[in-house]
């Protein structure tokens, strides 16, 4: 599928359903051929274990199909870690090897961990120890941002598969002052980023929360309130630690005294947003409702809140990160199935544009495009022609031929989508700003133009805020047992069952509670005269 690049890595399954493991003589199978691996030359040759990591990276991007066989890398790399040692060894390599400028290398150490066998708490205790995690250990590669950042994201990566008791042994004192060490100004912007997202995995688990909280806020000064001012860095690296130091400050580590983001956010002539109640679960959206980004190992997905359906529509994608999105058209049915890696384009409602693996993504099928990958700064634009039957994307005002797929099977209410693999963000511009790229051949209206939100529809509320406001909502004592909106006030005959309003009653048939025909409704103050 599009973006499920987790899926495609995992080992195949055996006829018994088993995935390939190491047996005691280090024999192993996968798809009927037979490997014979050695665990322990792999332990005393970390070498080869590099050349497997390095090998993975190098062909993930080409995994494109769910039904694809993962790489002979990734299989050989699934069976050393099956042992102890061999799990050491091949994590130690992901640290090691991974490199600062490949954009998909964090993402691939986080498939590559989910994909490898949990650890026991006693294994993580020894990877710790055998990496001597410390503040000291920042100062001692200060000069390997590298390594550092792919230590953040090893331990963010262990915090979230663990969440729970097992992560708070992972987070010992030497493993918290490692990471906040980190978040001094003078490290490297993308090293600070993964050390704010290991801490938001930490998070997950309360006790956790409370000790990080506790010890940010000890700190002088609060090392989160002086990044989040990166928010508007004209750096994009900078940029995305001003995003997720906002994030957590809002929705994780609050500061009492410091308004929420959203209560200070310009909503001058802001008419279409992301939607932020049509999202998969674990998108991040900025609190003017125009950035998302992902950190989940998930398949993240948004529409927005505006649909349209007839004239030409174009709207404009920054991207500010490199790696693989998904972003294009949806209508309301494309399924966003997260877990599954189902997105933008992988499903005959959607069509998406992906500029890091150069395809262009319809019905879970993917077929290549000429434009080069795209950086960050890229500017992607989307023009929809409804009326025409068209799409076309272009990149920095660079056009692709137009595409006719998506209305083979729809043809009305379209929305601008995107999906997000792990650690990707970008910021939309629906036509609040003025485009960069517009269209010079062709008429185009704008979402802004259009569309309209409420006050309320405008405010994208931290996430404990939101479950606060659903927990104090109750059910009225007297609301229909359908809708849980309008009053009950109907009986349904002749079986006399109550507890349905007016616009519930006329759509049944049957009683759902005792399945007999409704040959009448009455009211109830009918009932009573």
């Amino acid at each position: 599928m599009g973006g499920c690049l987790c899926a495609c890595l995992a080992a195949p399954a055996d006829e018994d359903g088993s995935r390939g493991r190491l047996e005691g003589n280090g024999a192993a199978h996968d798809g009927g051929d037979r490997h014979y691996l050695d665990c322990d030359i792999f332990v005393r040759s970390p070498a080869l274990v590099d050349k497997l990591v390095l090998e993975t990276l190098e062909n993930v991007r080409t995994l494109v199909d769910i039904d694809q066989d993962p790489p002979r890398s990734m299989i050989a790399l699934h069976m050393i870690a099956d042992k102890e040692d061999g799990w050491l060894t091949v994590v130690l390599s992901m640290v090691n090897v991974i490199p600062l400028s490949d954009p998909l290398g964090p993402a691939v150490i986080l498939l590559l961990l989910d994909d490898c066998p949990l650890p026991t708490k006693d294994l993580v205790v020894r990877l710790a120890a055998q990496l001597k995690l410390s503040a000291q250990y920042v100062e001692d590669n200060k000069k390997k941002p590298v390594l550092l950042r792919n230590v953040c994201v090893v331990f963010g990566c262990l915090a979230e598969k663990m969440a729970g008791p097992n992560s708070m042994v992972l987070l010992t004192d030497d493993t918290l002052a490692f990471l906040l060490d980190i978040l001094r100004l003078e490290h490297s912007p993308t090293v600070i980023l993964f050390s704010l997202i290991a801490l938001e995995k930490f998070a997950q688990t309360s006790e956790n929360k409370l000790t990080i909280k506790q010890r940010v806020a000890a700190l002088e000064p609060n090392p989160l309130l002086r990044l989040e001012a990166w928010v508007t860095h004209a750096d994009y690296e900078y940029q995305q630690v001003g995003f997720c130091a906002q994030w957590c400050l809002d929705n994780l580590f609050v500061v009492e005294g410091r308004p929420f983001t959203y209560e200070g956010q310009d909503f001058t002539n802001l008419n279409v947003m992301l939607n932020s109640n049509d999202t998969s679960e674990y998108l991040k959206i900025s609190p003017d409702g125009l950035q998302a980004r992902c950190d989940a190992s998930s398949f993240e997905s948004v529409r927005c809140t505006f649909p349209v359906s007839e004239g030409c529509w174009y709207y404009e994608v920054t991207v500010v990160t490199s790696g693989v999105m998904q972003i294009g058209w949806a209508t309301k049915n494309s399924r966003f199935l997260n877990y599954e890696g189902y997105g933008i384009g992988d499903d005959d409602n959607s069509l998406a544009y992906d500029g890091c693996r150069q395809l262009l993504w319809h019905n879970a099928q993917a077929r290549s495009h000429t434009i080069r990958c795209w950086r960050p700064g890229d500017v992607l634009g989307a023009l929809l022609d409804v009326d025409g039957a068209r799409c076309v994307f272009s990149l920095n005002g660079d056009p692709l031929p137009p595409i006719k797929d998506l209305f083979s099977s729809v043809t009305t209410g379209f929305f601008a989508a995107a999906s997000f693999m792990s650690f990707q963000q970008c910021r939309f511009n629906f036509g609040r700003d003025p485009f960069v790229h517009p269209p010079t051949d062709t008429a185009f209206r704008t979402f802004n133009e259009f569309g309209s939100l409420s006050e309320e529809e405008r405010i994208v509320l931290p996430r404990q805020i939101r479950l606060n406001k659903l927990r104090q909502m109750s059910v009225k004592e007297d609301a229909c047992t359908l809708c849980f909106d309008n009053p009950a006030s109907i009986s349904l005959k002749p079986c006399g069952h109550r507890g349905f309003c007016a616009i519930c009653a006329v759509q049944l048939e049957q009683c759902p509670m005792c399945r007999t025909e409704i040959a009448a409704t009455v009211t109830e103050e009918d009932e009573q005269l």
